[in-house]
């Protein structure tokens, strides 16, 4: 099953994301997102990211 971390907003198929280590996911998201170059992105740095990977815009 595919889910959002309700913190960082990474998309994973894990029990546990692997970015922030939350376990706090959701199956409820929305628009995704993949950021290649974090340090170069205005996405990234609007959603805060600093790790390359798929992310959720929304996530409830």
């Amino acid at each position: 099953m595919i889910r959002a971390c309700r913190h960082c907003h990474h998309i994973t198929t894990e029990d546990q994301c692997p970015v922030c280590g939350s376990r706090d996911l959701s199956n409820e998201w929305f628009d995704l997102v993949i950021i290649l170059d974090p340090e170069k992105s205005r996405i990234a740095e609007s959603l805060k990211v600093s790790v390359e990977g798929k992310y959720a815009i929304r996530v409830r």
